[in-house]
């Protein structure tokens, strides 16, 4: 990259009381890239008028947050991680046990006077009425909805040549990207006239491929493009969306990754001690995002230079992601 300054203009923001400042002074850059043996040149220009505003801080104190996937890992990180900053919580997932387990050290971080503003609802997602029965409660016990953390999710680990049984393809997208979708639905309203946030808990293959996880990656595709044209269209309302993109994280979620016959592995076919983030640092990273109401949270430095690379070296980036998994990238040498 060679940038070449030109000459500064004044660009007034809007007029009202949002803004912060009567100008601001914008540089234009003119920037060359060399990529390939290649040469592109991009210039950066502003709008005449730019909204310089960013929506409030998301507080969760008193708030009510619903949770998919609410019975381990990520979800029943994020659980008390709320609880511990005074939110209300509705845990949603299929076993019940666990779900009750994260529900009374939910209420313990809450305290006794708060043993109500912690309610389970065990749901499976992929069932719609069983969707729209979870939003209803949590906005009839705890007075509505102010953060949806989409979070239920299932994970495979076979080459598409290894697969057996197709139904893994429909099972995953059902999970993974319906359930997504039909809690986001039945939240919208309170959301949005809450001025709240949708919290999509996707993964990194869903910004690329990545061998042995092809109907996994293809139900993150669809939750990314499905929660960054719902950002769009509730721009001017004051609620959020912010798509999380976690690499490895030390969860179950491997263990119980289905295999090329449709069931679960039991357990996980990667060194769990090699690049694997604990679940603890990924949620605290996930909160900070909140709180800030960031659009996007990609995690690991090393994964944002390599997506930033995609445009102009794509090859590396396939490379990189068959290294991770250890693909041959070839059939029958597994």
């Amino acid at each position: 990259l060679r940038p070449m300054s030109v000459p500064t203009r004044r660009v007034p923001l809007v007029d009202g009381p949002s803004a912060s400042l009567d100008v601001r002074e914008v540089h234009l850059q003119r920037i060359i890239c060399l990529a390939g043996g290649a040469r592109f040149d991009f210039v950066l220009l502003p709008r005449e008028t730019t909204d310089m505003t960013k929506p409030p801080r998301f507080e969760p104190a008193g708030k009510v947050a619903v949770i998919t996937g609410a019975s381990s890992g990520i979800g029943r990180q994020l659980a008390f991680d709320l609880a511990d900053r005074g939110a209300k919580l509705a845990l949603a997932a299929r076993s019940v046990d666990a779900l009750e387990a994260v529900a009374e050290e939910c209420r313990r971080r809450l305290g006794p006077e708060r043993a109500r503003d912690v309610i389970v609802a065990p749901t499976d997602v992929t069932d719609v009425e069983a969707c729209q029965s979870l939003m209803q409660q949590a906005i009839v016990e705890l007075g509505g909805i102010d953060l949806l953390i989409a979070n239920a999710g299932i994970s495979m680990w076979a080459r598409f040549d290894e697969i057996k049984d197709l139904s893994i393809f429909e099972r995953i997208m059902k999970i993974n990207y319906l359930g997504a979708v039909y809690c986001t639905r039945f939240a919208y309203d309170e959301i949005v006239k809450r001025q709240g946030m949708f919290v999509a808990v996707s993964s990194l293959t869903g910004k690329t491929g990545v061998p042995t996880r092809s109907a996994y990656s293809a139900s993150k595709h669809a939750m990314q493009g499905f929660f960054d044209s719902l950002r769009v269209e509730i721009r001017n309302t004051g609620a959020s969306v912010l798509v999380v993109s976690p690499g490895f994280v030390a969860t179950p979620v491997r263990e119980r990754a289905l295999g090329p016959d449709g069931k679960p592995l039991g357990y996980s076919k990667r060194d769990e001690g090699q690049g694997t983030m604990t679940v603890e640092e990924c949620c605290r990273q996930i909160m900070q995002a909140v709180e800030r109401r960031d659009r996007e949270l990609v995690m690991l430095k090393r994964a944002k230079m390599t997506l930033a690379a995609k445009v102009f070296f794509p090859q590396r980036l396939d490379e990189f992601a068959a290294r991770a998994v250890n693909d041959p990238g070839q059939p029958g040498e597994r």
